[in-house]
């Protein structure tokens, strides 16, 4: 493990997701101990897209901005908001360039599958539909998210793919969760790493799912045809159980005539870029700005 980021292990608080609303408490006030973003010239404004539910958003605009991602947070599809994504999609603006539309998706077990999948194609649509009012190309719109964000990220790409849904120009999957079968190498090794341990993604799976078998819009390694999907960019983190299964769906992206960029970055692990003061988070968090920038500029 890197040794920035092995140092902070001991000091990382323990999540038990057996219990959904204790763990949004903890997790919301980890998140509310991080810095915020530096959004200085930065546009700001909380808005409700017109769903059933209403789907809440923040909008974040970068003055000179001509692409936009809708962001999903993550959270083990239980946890995060608006407010806890704050730190994240801030510095995603800043570093993209890019209008970051933040969604506030239901979470489970309250709400389970496919309630956040609507929210979050409700956000890609609304955001196509609001492009001028935005400032931004409606060619110019990705897609992305962390661990279960970058799940829905996945899955709002196939769902717009199969249902004739807005062009997508680009998909960011950072350590997302795409495999409900937890049978991958990772999987089965990397059991008690630090933020990601098997039992809580199993628990993850469980309040998603429910009793409902997992259909690729749930678990997008599922997806039998890869073909036609937005060219992307995939990170895995070393030490995540995750890793193998957001490998493999690159490889398979790859084999479909998707364009991707794979980024295996050794010594960390799942979320780990949250410890801002080591070097290869700062590097982690500066490359998904590269890569928005660039996909969304060309």
């Amino acid at each position: 493990m890197d040794p920035e980021l092995e140092a902070f292990v001991p000091l990382l608080p323990r999540q038990d997701l057996d219990d959904p609303a204790a763990a949004r408490e903890r997790y919301s006030a980890y998140a509310a101990s991080k810095p915020g973003p530096d959004t200085t010239g930065m546009e700001i404004e909380d808005r409700r897209v017109p769903a059933d539910p209403e789907v809440p958003v923040r909008i974040y605009r970068p003055q000179g901005a001509r692409g936009a991602v809708v962001w999903m947070h993550g959270g083990a599809r239980i946890m995060g908001s608006l407010d806890t994504e704050h730190p994240w999609a801030g510095r995603v603006a800043a570093a993209a360039g890019a209008v970051v539309v933040s969604v506030g998706y239901r979470l489970a077990p309250e709400h389970r599958f496919p309630a956040a999948l609507e929210d979050a194609y409700a956000a890609l649509e609304w955001t196509a539909e609001h492009a001028a009012e935005l400032g931004v190309d409606p060619a110019r719109i990705a897609v992305g998210g962390h661990s279960s964000g970058g799940n829905l990220a996945a899955a709002v790409a196939l769902w717009a793919r199969d249902h004739d849904g807005p062009p997508i120009c680009f998909q960011l999957l950072n350590e997302a969760s795409l495999d409900d079968r937890m049978e991958t190498w990772s999987a089965r090794n990397f059991t008690d790493t630090p933020w990601a341990t098997r039992a809580n993604v199993a628990a993850s799976w469980r309040h998603y799912l429910g009793s409902r078998p997992a259909t690729q819009y749930a678990a997008p390694s599922r997806a039998t045809d890869l073909s036609g999907l937005p060219p992307a960019y995939v990170a895995t983190a070393e030490f995540d159980p995750n890793r193998d299964e957001d490998i493999a769906y690159a490889v398979r992206l790859l084999q479909a005539g998707v364009s991707v960029e794979l980024h295996q970055w050794p010594g960390t692990f799942h979320g780990s870029q949250a410890i801002l003061s080591a070097d290869v988070s700062q590097r982690q968090i500066a490359r998904l700005g590269e890569v928005l920038r660039r996909a969304l500029a060309d």
